[in-house]
């Protein structure tokens, strides 16, 4: 129903964190050989990598709080949706001049800047925007814009109409999707979804085929890829989308097209060559 959660939009969260040299090599061992950064690098003071302020800023809410998804229970700051199935569904970053460092404090502003509600194939959706400014000590060093949408349980997994992967991209390379990374991935970030760890409940309670890869590591994948293909080179905005679930069971391939005009397109593929994410890259300079 439209305007149903309008008394949420223009709500403010504030936080602080720090990101510790251990939260950072943990990240870099979940990576692995996919990490753009040697573990040695990570240390006190040192430039935190782009997306990386994702293992920051952690949800602790303690389990009585949380939902049968392992998700935080609905309401507090963001709304109330009755929808079963909540997924982050892309963003929008732009990384500024005053770069976040690690054993250094951070603060983040989020603000609930929109919230559509629409009726697709999969029918009722409600997407919710939610806008981040991240400081370090010297300033803002990430803008951000995250899209999460809300849709209803389906009665079995219809995957979305695929998309081909690019044919001659100038590289590909190929990751571990499996159950072991995932779960890694999910205790950087403190995530509890169960789709991403608990089979049982991603193919029964969920009706996905699998265990689902992190949309957010995906997205990580991709940008550390394309900073080993670019060393020395900074990225100054990064944008993403979900086209299609990937799940552990897939050869999970990350490749990119040639750049145009300082922007770079990527993409996240499954063994069949269908997108799972896209993204574009814009470089600094």
């Amino acid at each position: 129903m439209a305007g149903e959660f309008d008394a949420w939009i223009g709500r403010v969260e504030t936080a602080e964190d720090t990101i510790s040299p251990g939260q950072a090599r943990r990240l870099a061992a979940t990576l692995d050989a996919a990490c753009a950064t040697p573990a040695g690098e990570l240390c006190d003071g040192a430039l935190l990598p782009p997306l990386w302020h994702w293992i920051g800023f952690l949800t602790e809410v303690p389990l009585s709080g949380l939902g049968p998804d392992g998700h935080p229970a609905r309401g507090g700051f963001l709304p109330p949706v009755p929808l079963e199935r909540r997924m982050w569904a892309g963003g929008r970053l732009t990384f500024h001049d005053a770069p976040l460092r690690i054993g250094r404090p951070m603060t983040r502003r989020s603000e609930i800047v929109k919230i559509a509600d629409k009726t697709g194939a999969a029918g009722r959706m409600v997407f919710v925007t939610v806008a981040h400014i991240v400081s370090g000590p010297d300033g803002p060093a990430v803008t951000e814009e995250q899209d999460i949408v809300y849709v209803a349980m389906p009665d079995r997994f219809v995957p979305p109409a695929p998309v081909p992967a690019p044919e001659a991209p100038v590289w590909r390379e190929v990751h571990d999707a499996g159950p072991v990374r995932l779960f890694r991935y999910s205790a950087c970030t403190f995530n509890g979804h169960r789709i991403h760890y608990d089979l049982a409940h991603a193919t029964g309670a969920e009706r996905y085929p699998g265990l689902v890869v992190h949309g957010p590591l995906q997205a990580t994948l991709m940008m550390e890829a394309a900073r080993r293909h670019a060393p020395g080179r900074r990225p100054s905005a990064f944008r993403f989308r979900g086209l299609r679930p990937v799940f552990h069971f897939d050869t999970l391939a990350v490749m990119a097209e040639a750049e145009a005009g300082g922007e770079q397109a990527l993409c996240t593929a499954t063994g069949e060559g269908f997108v799972g994410m896209q993204a574009r890259l814009t470089w600094a300079g």
